[in-house]
């Protein structure tokens, strides 16, 4: 890929016909897909291929100048993908795929499996359990979305009382409840 010359920001490789009309293809994308910041970049490459001038284009569009030289350059290194605008890539992972694996392994099996006396998981069990095997602290809020990661949710116990009389509840439910719901129900018409 050769360098533009001076005075021009795009190489004349990026100016063939097939090339811009990725470009245009990537404008109507963005402008289909209400992406701003990717349509700001063709826009600004096109007038430029036009022959607008970039500080005439920064002052339409309420930008900085030297922002539309660089996505210039980005066009001219990369073409029309070099405009599109990407998820960034965030932190590496603190577990391996594989410890991601056991985890989940063991979660599957259970907390008493693990050596925990209680029965169920919770959060911060599950960071005790990561950090005693694989020496990595994480967040006590970020627990439960490591878990989500893995394809875990939630799961709250229903709350019963334990000298409940299961008959007098299901006599409530089938009778008492639907007649205080039909009282409402008149009231509010």
């Amino acid at each position: 890929m050769g360098r533009a010359g001076n005075g021009k920001a795009i190489c004349e490789e990026r100016l063939t016909a097939a090339e811009l009309r990725k470009l245009r293809n990537l404008l109507d994308e963005a402008k289909a897909a209400k992406d701003l910041a990717t349509w700001r970049r063709a826009h600004c490459v096109l007038g430029y291929v036009d022959g607008q001038k970039v500080i005439a284009m920064a002052a339409a569009l309420s930008i900085n100048r030297t922002a539309i030289t660089k996505w210039l350059a980005w066009y001219s290194a990369e073409g029309a993908d070099g405009l599109r605008t990407t998820p960034s890539p965030g932190r590496i992972p603190r577990l391996s795929k594989e410890q991601r694996a056991e985890v989940a392994r063991v979660v599957e099996e259970g907390p008493i499996a693990a050596g925990f006396t209680s029965g169920v998981w919770t959060g911060a069990l599950v960071g005790q359990w990561i950090t005693k095997r694989f020496g990595v602290r994480y967040h006590p809020q970020h627990i439960p979305r490591l878990l989500h990661q893995l394809g875990f949710s939630v799961q709250r116990p229903r709350k019963r009382l334990a000298r409940a009389d299961l008959e007098k509840q299901a006599m409530w439910l089938r009778k008492t409840f639907p007649a205080i719901k039909k009282k409402r129900d008149a009231a509010e018409a």
